[in-house]
C-alpha cells in the first residue's frame, strides 16, 4: 500500500481556513487544478456518503465519495471511486488543527491507495505535491504565508 503524507502551516486561524476547506464541494474555490465540481443527486456537500464528481482543469475528471466530515475536529475523509490515475483503494484525509501560537493553522493531508509498485513513486510525487502541496500552496495565497 502506497503512502503520502504532505503537512504546512498557514497563517490564519483554523476557524477561518477550515471554513474555506470544509465544502466538499468547493474544489474549484480553493484549490488551482480543479475546474468545476457537483454533488451528484442534489444531496447537500456536507452529507456523510455523497459523491462529488469534478474536473481537473487539464479535461481528466474524477469521482469521490466522502467517508467522514467533522467540524469540531476540522478533518474531511473521502475515497475516490473514479479517476484516469492508474489506483485503487484510494482513501485520503485533509485535517487542519490550530496553532495557539500566533493563531496560525496546522494543515495535513494524507493518503493510502493501492497501484502497480513500478506506479508508485510517480504517483506518490505527483499526488504530493500536485495536489496536496498545490493546495496548501494556493490556501497560503489566500490567507498569507
Amino acid at each position: 500500500m502506497a503512502r503520502v503524507y504532505t503537512s504546512s502551516v498557514i497563517n490564519a486561524p483554523a476557524s477561518r481556513v477550515w471554513a474555506r476547506v470544509r465544502d466538499f464541494n468547493g474544489l474549484p474555490n480553493w484549490h488551482p487544478a480543479i475546474a468545476e465540481s457537483r454533488i451528484e443527486n442534489g444531496e447537500p456537500a456536507d452529507k456523510v456518503g455523497c459523491i462529488r464528481a469534478f474536473s481537473l482543469r487539464n479535461g481528466d475528471r474524477l469521482r469521490e465519495q466522502l467517508l467522514g466530515l467533522s467540524d469540531y475536529d476540522m478533518f474531511c475523509t473521502y475515497s475516490i471511486l473514479d479517476s484516469p490515475m492508474p489506483l485503487t483503494n484510494y482513501v485520503a484525509t485533509l485535517r487542519l488543527t490550530p496553532i495557539t501560537d500566533q493563531d496560525r493553522t496546522f494543515i495535513e493531508w494524507s493518503a493510502e491507495f493501492d497501484c502497480a509498485p513500478d506506479k508508485e513513486a510517480d504517483l506518490v510525487s505527483g499526488i504530493g505535491v500536485n495536489v496536496f502541496q498545490g493546495g496548501f500552496n494556493a490556501l497560503k495565497r489566500v490567507f498569507g504565508g
